[in-house]
């Protein structure tokens, strides 16, 4: 995420917009400057399609000129970054600078960076395309439907059993995702191979998922909120890449959360 950030910064002040202004002229930047930044991004973020929807009220269209000092002028950390709202200044800085959202611009960005290998950009893709089918997953409940996993998880890995056991359970108990007003979403934020061999490679992500459950004509309510590091086993089968199995330290929590209440 280090290198993500700090390349969000680098398109900040080449942008075209940033760079015919005064900013463009200025270095350092000094408070007065931010002030200026922040005016930038709000009009620009007032014209953007991506937040003429029920996003403008979940992310807002402007970011203060003390945040945008502090990203510009403090160095990253894990905690403090890493954070929902944070993460949501992200997502307005990216479609300021043209993306749909900080997701699209890393996709961008690994693109570029793994130009000459294909494999590496289809072995990325595949977790980046398994975790938006995991999200019409949710959707889907209390239907069960493990067929958006096809072409994604090979059918006889242990990650789709694991998949189907807590999600019977979840379905059983009538659990629907609530979506009004994009309530519930995700964000990955970071993606790396760890171990790459010819029939095998291991991803390393950080993810944050903002999940809020309903118990179907109740108003019982879970919320899921949880940022963390997972990692995905990847293998080629008959020339056919797909995932295997996945470790992430917070499966199941949905279930146990029911399970604990009284």
């Amino acid at each position: 995420m280090k290198s993500i950030y700090n390349l969000i910064k680098e398109e900040i002040k080449l942008n075209p917009i940033v760079q015919n202004s005064l900013l463009g002229k200025s270095n350092p930047w000094k408070r007065s400057h931010y002030v200026i930044l922040a005016e930038i991004i709000k009009n620009e973020l007032s014209k953007k399609e991506e937040l003429r929807s029920e996003r403008k009220f979940e992310l807002g269209t402007s970011i203060s000129h003390i945040t945008l000092q502090r990203f510009f002028e403090n160095d990253y950390d894990y905690k403090t970054h890493n954070d929902l709202r944070f993460l949501k200044t992200l997502d307005k800085i990216c479609i300021f600078l043209g993306f749909k959202d900080l997701n699209s611009f890393i996709t961008h960005v690994k693109a570029k960076d793994n130009k000459a290998d294909p494999e590496r950009i289809f072995s990325e893709d595949l977790v980046y395309r398994y975790c938006e089918a995991n999200f019409e997953f949710f959707k889907m409940f209390p239907i069960q439907k493990l067929d958006v996993f096809d072409g994604l998880i090979f059918s006889e890995a242990p990650f789709r059993e694991r998949i189907k056991n807590y999600s019977s359970e979840l379905c059983d108990k009538r659990i629907k995702l609530f979506t009004t007003n994009n309530r519930s979403n995700f964000e990955i934020f970071d993606l790396d191979i760890i171990s790459e061999e010819t029939d095998k490679i291991v991803i390393k992500t950080q993810e944050f998922w903002n999940l809020v459950f309903i118990v179907e004509h109740s108003d019982e309510e879970y919320i899921v909120n949880e940022l963390n590091t997972q990692i995905y086993f990847l293998r080629k089968i008959d020339s056919v890449w797909k995932i295997w199995d996945n470790y992430n330290p917070n499966s199941g929590l949905l279930n146990h959360l029911i399970e604990k209440k009284p």
